[in-house]
């Protein structure tokens, strides 16, 4: 909750940070009782500044896939950092974890390694450009693939150049596509796609074997390379890059979040098709080599080869997603339930300007969920049968408070106007 001290953060924040905050860290596009610091964070739980709970929905936007804390793969981190993290060149992990990766998406003969989700899809462009020698690209209109400028959502800051040979097509509509590889014509390098459709503020929506199949057929027709940016949705749909669900492999496809439970870390895999591309390129980082994350993602990528994290994760999520349903009816709510259920997107029908999904996901809030009222949420592999209740019990309370006051709901300020 909006406590002393976070206020008091969020004061001095002011002060010496441009905006108080920035990026998807920003509470400001949250409900108004959201914290914005935190303290500590354990297993499925998070402690904001001022000691509250909250069982998190969230996980960290994504990263935290066994749960925050994990002993295990928290152990591999600290026992490389007292061996050497980042040296003047790599260890021996960076082979270990390539060999790994490798021998677990069926389409990757070779892995590069970076920081964030940003990094690897600009690593993803510039070895799509270098290898076809063309600089266009196709992706969906509304798609996010990180905070470089060609691919930034928010235009200050970047100049029409950075966007320049993009064209844009909707998500799972074929003729859409086919339109946009078409203006592309001859100087198309790359067709850039999202495992699934998971634009904030809208219904997600998985890939149909028809899309995905024809961006396979069009970018072998055109020789462009195809790129699956599974940073969002890697590990938690598949134990394979998530398109494998419909049967297609990628040219190339980037990695994060997940692949070190949190670590720093991010990954570019790609086919003997894209080799050449990615071999010819200039790309690097201080930090990129360092060897403490690439020991947590070997930790991470044995619980993922080894354990049964992700029907556990779906049981979880056809649970909650059944339980949310159920309890938003019997208070007279229609929510719309999209995505996979371990990355649950929830709306509310009739709800034009976001303030009956802001008033749930305060009253969420104070029972000590952490929910989402605009952007798909995650689960944990931490959570449990009690979690799950927990957030049931919540959700029903929720929806009865919400009830009561949805009459004096008033939209938050990023939607004032907004019909």
């Amino acid at each position: 909750m909006n406590g002393p001290i976070d206020k008091s953060l969020r004061e001095r924040a002011a002060r010496v940070i441009p905006g108080g905050m920035y990026g998807h860290q920003s509470a400001a596009s949250l409900p108004a009782n959201y914290p914005q610091f935190f303290a500590r964070a354990e297993g499925p739980w998070l402690w904001d500044v001022d000691g509250n709970r909250y069982l998190d929905f969230m996980c960290a936007y994504g990263p935290q896939l066994f749960g925050y804390a994990h002993p295990g793969i928290d152990a591999a981190y600290a026992n490389q950092m007292r061996t050497g993290d980042a040296m003047t060149g790599p260890t021996a992990l960076m082979v270990e974890l390539a060999e790994a990766f490798t021998s677990m998406i069926s389409h990757a003969t070779w892995a590069m390694f970076c920081k964030n989700g940003s990094d690897a899809t600009t690593i993803a462009l510039m070895a799509a450009r270098a290898q076809t020698k063309r600089n266009a690209i196709v992706r969906a209109t509304g798609a996010y693939h990180g905070a470089q400028p060609w691919s930034n959502p928010r235009p200050a800051g970047t100049s029409p150049g950075d966007r320049a040979g993009q064209h844009f097509c909707t998500y799972n509509d074929v003729a859409s596509l086919e339109e946009a590889v078409k203006a592309a014509g001859d100087d198309l390098a790359a067709i850039f796609v999202s495992p699934f459709r998971h634009d904030t503020f809208q219904d997600q929506s998985l890939p149909t074997r028809e899309f995905a199949q024809r961006c396979r057929e069009l970018a072998d027709k055109t020789g462009a390379l195809l790129i699956v940016d599974d940073v969002r949705g890697g590990f938690r749909v598949s134990r394979d890059c998530s398109w494998s669900i419909v049967g297609v492999e990628p040219d190339i496809s980037c990695w994060g979040k997940t692949i070190a439970n949190g670590h720093p870390i991010s990954a570019v895999l790609g086919s003997d098709r894209a080799r050449p591309g990615a071999s010819s390129i200039f790309t690097t980082g201080s930090y990129w080599f360092a060897a403490a994350a690439m020991a947590a993602s070997l930790a991470t990528l044995e619980l993922i080869r080894e354990t049964d994290y992700l029907e556990r994760l779906n049981a979880m999520g056809d649970t909650l997603r059944a339980g949310f349903d159920e309890r938003a009816k019997a208070h007279g709510f229609s929510i719309r339930q999209t995505g996979p259920s371990p990355m649950p997107q929830i709306l509310f029908d009739d709800d034009p300007d976001y303030r009956v999904g802001y008033g749930w996901c305060s009253e969420m809030l104070k029972r000590g969920v952490y929910t989402h009222p605009w952007h798909n949420m995650f689960l944990s592999a931490a959570m449990g049968d009690a979690e799950i209740a927990f957030a049931l019990k919540a959700a029903g309370e929720s929806f009865e408070a919400l009830r009561a006051s949805v009459a004096s709901l008033e939209p938050h300020r990023m939607f004032a106007g907004r019909t």
